[in-house]
This record gives C-alpha cells, structure tokens and sequence, in this order.
C-alpha cells in the first residue's frame, strides 16, 4: 500500500512541490485508487502530475469532513469531469458533508451542494463504517472521551459546529492499522478506539494526518500523546492542523516523522 501526500501545509525538502494550508492524499492498494481529500485549491491536481499520478483513474473520492481546505478543490476536479462528460469516481462523504458554513471570515463549506456535484460524481453517504475493498470510511465517529470534539468551528445553520460528520480512513493491513485521518475534529483518541472496534483489532501501526492540537491546551496534548504513546505506533506522521507546539510535544514520546507535500509512504 503506498500514500502519497498530494497536498499539505509544509514541503518536503527539494521535491518542489506546492503546498497550501489543507490536506490531500492519494492512497494505492493493490486493488484500489483513493483520493482522501483535495485541499483548497488545484494544487493537489498539479502536484499529482508531478508525481506521475492519473486522477481521472481513481476509483473513489474520500472527503474527511466539509471544511473548504479539505473539499475545495472539487470544483477544479470537477472541471476535469466535466470535460470528459461521465461520472468515473464515487465520492463518499458523512451526513452533514454538505451544510453550509461560516464564520468570522465568511462561508468555508463545501463549494458544492450535493445536487450540484452528483452532476459529475457519483455520491455515497454514510453515518456507518463503508468498506471499499480492504480500506474502510469510518463513518460518524462516537465522541466518548471529555477532551475531544468539543470545540466548535464557526456555524452551521446558526449553530455551533461541532464537524458532526468529521471522519477518517482505515487500511487493514496484516500486520495492523494505517490510519489516514483529515483533520480530526472528532479527535484522533476517539478515531483510533473506533477504528480498532470496528476493524476488530488492537494494532495500529500509523497514523498520517491532521490532529487538530494547535490551538489545544497543554492538557489536551498531554493526554493524546499518553494515549497515542501507549499504543506503541511504528511511526506518526502529523501534519496540516497539528501545530508546531503539538508537534514538539509529541515528538518526545512516539516516533514522529516529517511529512509535505510530495512524500510517498509504503506499507
């Protein structure tokens, strides 16, 4: 199984790629081709290119939750789709995938509402875990600890927005876990207990993606890095909404890689 970082906010030394504050992977198993998110712009499109990846031939389109730095650049993928006049990929999203949203700096939703895009793609969405192959969308994640998933990000329907649909990947591996997380707004601590429940092991292996923790209080940090500390990981690549002091922090106890765009990951 191979990943490659399409987008995210750093780079990685002398591979010129581009990079954005967002989140874009394109993931390859033997069987499947999956895009986890699109950033924010067209970037990931380009720096697909650059690392000789197709998109027209992925099989799914995987969107971690609504936020425009995970879910704009559909509307520049969607140009491509247009062009060639067919639906060639699903896109699976959670229940609240579509609201709108908004906060002090305007509207940062979807730029598409579930009709518009189901012109040129296919929709899937599902609140319950969704096998593709040997990967699986985890669907709405159960928020079961106290120090997770209780912040709001901005409004939706002039309520508080908690990223109800806020959801991660699973690649079952026959040693353990990969998890590819968007931005964890659920909580990366909630993300793996279910991720263990529903794939019905207790080894996970990595962790790639957002953990939400920059603007989190040294508490919250410590309690996940104890967490993800004792679950003995190969390696964690934390990257887009981490934060550098998170980062750091987790840097002392588990095995934290640097990641940008134009890495490539094989398990």
């Amino acid at each position: 199984m191979k990943i490659t970082v399409l987008v995210d906010n750093n780079t990685i030394t002398d591979k010129y790629f581009y990079g954005e504050p967002a989140l874009s992977l394109y993931i390859e198993t033997a069987h499947k081709k999956i895009l986890f998110d699109c950033g924010y712009s067209d970037i990931f499109i380009k720096n697909a290119m650059k690392s000789g990846i197709n998109l027209n031939n992925i099989d799914c389109i995987v969107m971690s939750h609504g936020h425009d730095d995970h879910s704009g650049g559909l509307k520049y993928f969607a140009d491509i789709l247009k062009e060639k006049n067919e639906k060639t990929a699903l896109v699976v999203a959670g229940v609240e995938f579509f609201n709108k949203r908004k906060d002090e700096t305007g509207n940062f939703g979807c730029p598409y509402s579930q009709s518009e895009i189901e012109r040129f793609l296919d929709v899937k969405i599902s609140q319950t875990p969704l096998w593709i192959d040997d990967i699986v969308f985890l669907g709405k994640i159960p928020r079961k600890n106290n120090f997770e998933g209780l912040t709001a990000c901005g409004v939706s329907d002039n309520k508080p927005d908690y990223v109800p649909e806020d959801s991660a990947l699973v690649v079952k591996l026959s040693d353990g876990l990969v998890i590819v997380t968007g931005c964890s707004h659920s909580g990366i601590v909630n993300i793996c207990e279910y991720a263990k429940a529903v794939c019905n092991t207790d080894r996970i292996i990595s962790i790639i993606g957002g953990l939400h923790l920059k603007d989190a209080s040294d508490d919250i940090i410590e309690k996940t890095k104890e967490y993800l500390k004792n679950l003995k990981l190969e390696s964690l690549y934390a990257c887009h909404c981490t934060g550098l002091k998170a980062q750091c922090s987790l840097s002392t106890a588990i095995n934290l890689q640097e990641t940008g765009s134009g890495l490539v990951l094989e398990f």
